[in-house]
């Protein structure tokens, strides 16, 4: 072999460029006849994982700010009562479906309809809703979000009845009474922002766009003890740390402006930013033979593109309105990157809209 010849295979061989689709939907926007949908993401805390000292009075300068921005479809992080039935009926798959899903059952008994028939009937009803509806038929449609295992949208129809008409009757019994009493307080964002907004801005329901069908990437590793152990050596990281002391900082104060500040620190672009560094991003670059980082991430991907897609949908049925978004706080990137591909959305500052 020739020195010429030798140096020749010792060279490094340039990479050829990375593929890239010359489709990109997210880059035609312009055609679209009429106002354009909008798409507010609110990244959220979970409430329930707030301090004592948090109190649902203090998300009212939240709320007022929200409101004024009008939005017409309000979506939330929980499971629709047909997809809770899905993962339930097909349990060996999703084994922690039960975690998510509220049993329907007490609502079921007391109105005489399974899950389909409530969802069905429920439908029904708002395709023909007056303008001034009847408390009894506030009531009525109440007791059937619940049948159909939607419980936020069920509170959207509680807190429009008036202190006097919230009372048993019309499909409500007193255990359904006091289970939607005790929603209203429930430190769940669901509940307190996206219910409360709801009623206030004279919106019929919620849309539960959650979906835990993408578990099934991740379920067989549930009993895994190297796939916890893998977890919590990717979770174990300055960037977690820091992220963790910088939002111990920001929920000290919980007041009416302290849960403001909370709220625009999550939705800050650094903010989005640190989800990935701290917990995926991490979760990709960890190499076991077993890959359960990128498994992981994979399930993250795939649980937050059919959950866009659920947004979408309600999005369809009335183009040219306003949609709030509210999720977990980790989920805000991907989300508006989702959302931003597609050809009938405008994506709004979170920021512009809480100053």
């Amino acid at each position: 072999m020739s020195a010429f010849t030798a140096l020749l295979l010792t060279m490094t061989v340039a990479a050829p460029p990375a593929y890239a689709p010359a489709f990109d939907p997210g880059a035609l926007k312009d055609g679209v006849a009429g106002t354009p949908n909008e798409t507010l993401v609110l990244g959220s805390p979970h409430l329930s994982g707030l301090p004592d000292g948090f109190a649902p009075e203090n998300l009212e300068p939240l709320l007022a700010r929200l409101a004024a921005w009008k939005p017409a479809i309000i979506t939330i992080e929980g499971l629709s009562g047909p997809d809770c039935e899905r993962l339930i009926r097909y349990a060996p798959l999703y084994p922690g479906a039960s975690d998510y899903c509220r049993d329907p059952s007490a609502a079921q008994k007391v109105v005489g309809l399974d899950m389909v028939a409530a969802t069905v009937e429920a439908d029904r009803l708002l395709g023909a809703w007056p303008a001034d509806p009847a408390p009894a038929a506030r009531r009525r449609l109440a007791a059937l979000f619940l049948a159909g295992g939607e419980p936020a949208s069920a509170l959207v129809q509680w807190l429009r009845l008036s202190a006097s008409e919230r009372r048993a009757g019309d499909g409500l019994d007193e255990t359904l009474v006091a289970m939607l009493g005790k929603l209203t307080t429930r430190r769940n964002e669901n509940f307190l922002i996206g219910s409360a907004l709801a009623a206030r801005l004279g919106l019929e329901r919620v849309h539960a766009v959650d979906d835990h069908s993408a578990d099934a990437a991740t379920a067989s590793l549930d009993k895994d003890p190297g796939y916890g152990a893998a977890m919590q050596r990717i979770w174990d990281n300055p960037v977690v740390k820091a992220r963790l002391a910088d939002e111990k900082a920001i929920e000290a104060r919980l007041d009416g402006e302290g849960m403001l500040a909370l709220y625009r620190f999550y939705n800050r672009p650094a903010t989005t930013r640190v989800a990935y560094d701290s917990d995926f991003g991490p979760a990709l670059a960890d190499a076991t033979p077993q890959n359960y980082g990128r498994r992981y991430a994979g399930w993250w991907e795939t649980r937050n593109l059919r959950m866009v897609a659920n947004i979408r949908a309600a999005m369809a049925t009335r183009p040219g309105t306003r949609t709030l978004a509210i999720v977990g706080a980790s989920h805000k990137g991907y989300f508006e990157a989702y959302l931003d591909m597609m050809h009938d959305v405008r994506l709004v500052d979170a920021e512009s809209v809480l100053k």
